[in-house]
C-alpha cells in the first residue's frame, strides 16, 4: 500500500498507483477529498500535457500547489488521466 502523508496525516493511500518519472499517481478516489483545495496554477510538460494543481490543507495548514494532475493528458501519458501526484514536502512511500 502506497501512502501520501503531510502534516502528520495520511492524505492518500492505494495499491493501484501508476509511477511516471519517479512520481506515484494516485487514483482520485484514493485521495481524501477534504484535503484538496482549488488552485489556478497550471504548468506544461511537452509529453504529458497541461498539469493542473490543488493545494493540500491538513489541520488548518495549507501546502500551496502540493498536488498535481492531468485532466486531459497527451496520448503518451493516458494512464495518468485525472490521477493525483504530490510534492512540496508530501511524503510518498
Amino acid at each position: 500500500m502506497v501512502k501520501a502523508k503531510w502534516n502528520g496525516a495520511v492524505i492518500a493511500e492505494s495499491d493501484a498507483t501508476v509511477v511516471v518519472e519517479g512520481n506515484h499517481y494516485f487514483p482520485r478516489s484514493a485521495v481524501k477529498p477534504d484535503v484538496l483545495g482549488d488552485s489556478s496554477t497550471t504548468t506544461h510538460c511537452p509529453w504529458k500535457g497541461t498539469a493542473h494543481y490543488h493545494s493540500v490543507t491538513v489541520d488548518g495548514a495549507t501546502n500551496t500547489d502540493a498536488a498535481w494532475f492531468y485532466p486531459e493528458p497527451k496520448a503518451a501519458a493516458a494512464e495518468i488521466k485525472d490521477r493525483i501526484a504530490f510534492w512540496r514536502g508530501v511524503v510518498v512511500g
